[in-house]
């Protein structure tokens, strides 16, 4: 039995892990949740579904808001952690697995805190590790932390087949986005409910927009450079509209090892809380009675440039890729508030990267304080740019 805390329950990360967890009752036990406090009716289903001892809220509001909830649905109310370090506090107390699925940069000292408690640290939240850089990897124990996304998930499925020195390339799959095959041109009139009309997967609305530029892609990159320690060159990114396999890696006698599952993210999930076991039951597999076809694709250049800024951001490194990121979680809020265009997004990011490379001292010694610093520099920057193009 595994003792799980999840942070960020209510979002989809979250909502799909509990039905994992209650799906395996003799295999994991929900411990702990944490949320936003945006969803308390749906943090009260879970409560009621799991049981867990502790919650974690980011005021005393959303906390006695919460309470009123479930003593009007006679739940037993657990103890309630609040404050805007809350989710910390909770990693920071220690179990066997906490699930960090909070959305960007905020979940970044929650990350850290697993860590520091030695839990294993079921990686959903990407942004800390891309704002985290050394910072986390120098404090993870091998094999502490286990990716969520798909893409990841399937690396390091398929890094099984051989040695570290065997690889030669790790291959990420992208589902090209609701824009494949599209012009700039014809991007510039993208709308917001456009941008979230993603052709595969049900995801938040950061993660949806940052699919839709290809923002994410460029995250996952980085990501994937830090997590596996291969060589920035060393990354691949082919579309592959099915998305049925999630990525590959190519060994150096030219075979090429493909996880492949229909898309669901209860089957990383499930891996993330059980690693290095496999949970029965998670998800359909593919279906090979049935006539079918999948395709690869490169990357078009017009759709595509978020991921040669990513892959430059993260050869740079330092306090880099906490610039990259900052300003694109700005770019986006400005895009759904209508604020800029889409292609506005990725060229706001660009243009606030080279500002800060451009600086005397893009990489100062790189803690904690270096990564705020430049993430409040980032967002301001960010914001004076989108205000100078209105």
């Amino acid at each position: 039995m595994r003792d799980v805390v999840i942070l960020g329950s209510t979002g989809s990360i979250g909502t799909q892990a509990i039905d994992v967890a209650l799906r395996h009752p003799d295999q994991l036990r929900v411990v702990a949740l944490s949320a936003g406090g945006s969803q308390l009716d749906r943090l009260a289903d879970q409560v009621a579904l799991t049981n867990p001892a502790r919650l974690a809220l980011p005021t005393e509001q959303a906390a006695a808001d919460l309470q009123a909830i479930l003593a009007e649905r006679l739940i037993s109310a657990p103890q309630i952690l609040t404050g805007p370090t809350a989710s910390a506090d909770l990693a920071r107390l220690g179990c066997d697995v906490v699930l960090n699925a909070i959305t960007g940069y905020a979940g970044l000292e929650s990350t850290l805190a697993a860590l520091e408690a030695g839990s294993r640290l079921a990686l959903a939240n990407k942004e800390s590790l891309v704002v985290g850089g050394k910072l986390v990897t120098d404090l993870a124990q091998p094999g502490q932390i286990v990716p969520v996304d798909s893409e990841h998930s399937a690396l390091a499925q398929a890094l099984r087949s051989g040695q570290a020195q065997e690889v030669s390339r790790l291959i990420l799959t992208a589902s090209g986005g609701p824009f494949r095959g599209r012009t700039r041109a014809e991007l510039a009139a993208v709308r917001v409910e456009d941008a979230l009309a993603h052709p595969t997967w049900a995801m938040g609305r950061v993660i949806t927009i940052n699919s839709a530029t290809l923002i994410n892609k460029g995250l996952e990159l980085i990501e994937a450079g830090l997590l596996f320690n291969v060589d920035w060159d060393a990354i691949s990114v082919v579309v592959h509209p099915q998305s049925i396999v999630h990525s590959m890696v190519e060994f150096c006698d030219g075979s090429t090892i493909a996880q492949c599952s229909p898309p669901d993210m209860r089957l990383p999930i499930a891996l993330g809380l059980s690693w290095p076991d496999r949970l029965g039951d998670v998800t359909k597999p593919c279906d090979w009675t049935t006539a079918t076809s999948w395709t690869f694709e490169p990357l078009a250049h017009a759709t595509g440039p978020a991921v040669e800024l990513a892959r430059r951001v993260g050869r740079l490194g330092g306090t880099v890729p906490v610039v990259f990121n900052a300003a694109n979680e700005v770019c986006v809020d400005a895009f759904c508030a209508g604020e800029i265009g889409f292609l506005g997004i990725v060229d706001t990011v660009r243009e606030v990267v080279d500002a800060h490379i451009a600086q005397a001292n893009p990489r100062p010694p790189f803690d904690l304080a270096a990564i705020r610093a430049a993430d409040a520099w980032a967002r301001t920057a960010a914001h004076n740019t989108i205000g100078g193009e209105r």
